[in-house]
């Protein structure tokens, strides 16, 4: 299983309406990527001071590499990054993303 971290800085002027969006676009994907499986979303909670600006995160859990590669280069996989993208502090500079093999 590849666990697909990603961590977001998003700008101020981006209303919760337009994250609570965002989390929805992203999670109906599972309805058209096969071994795409759960998804979480979250602010970040951890009183740790290493998280380097990033404010909020999610995880993608997919069945295996094939499945993640598959999501990666999906055109509704694309069309949702630019959207998350946009949203983002900096662009790109506000993204972080990190897969970890389950």
């Amino acid at each position: 299983m590849i666990r697909h971290c990603v961590f977001v800085t998003f700008r101020n002027d981006v209303a919760a309406t337009e994250r609570t969006a965002i989390h929805a676009v992203l999670e109906a994907l599972r309805q058209v990527i096969d071994g795409m499986d759960a998804v979480k979303f979250s602010a970040n909670v951890s009183p740790e001071p290493f998280a380097r600006g990033f404010t909020h995160g999610f995880t993608i859990d997919f069945r295996d590499a094939a499945a993640r590669d598959a999501y990666l280069v999906h055109e509704a996989h694309q069309r949702a990054g630019a959207r998350l993208v946009a949203a983002l502090e900096g662009g790109t500079d506000g993204l972080m993303v990190f897969d970890l093999e389950i």
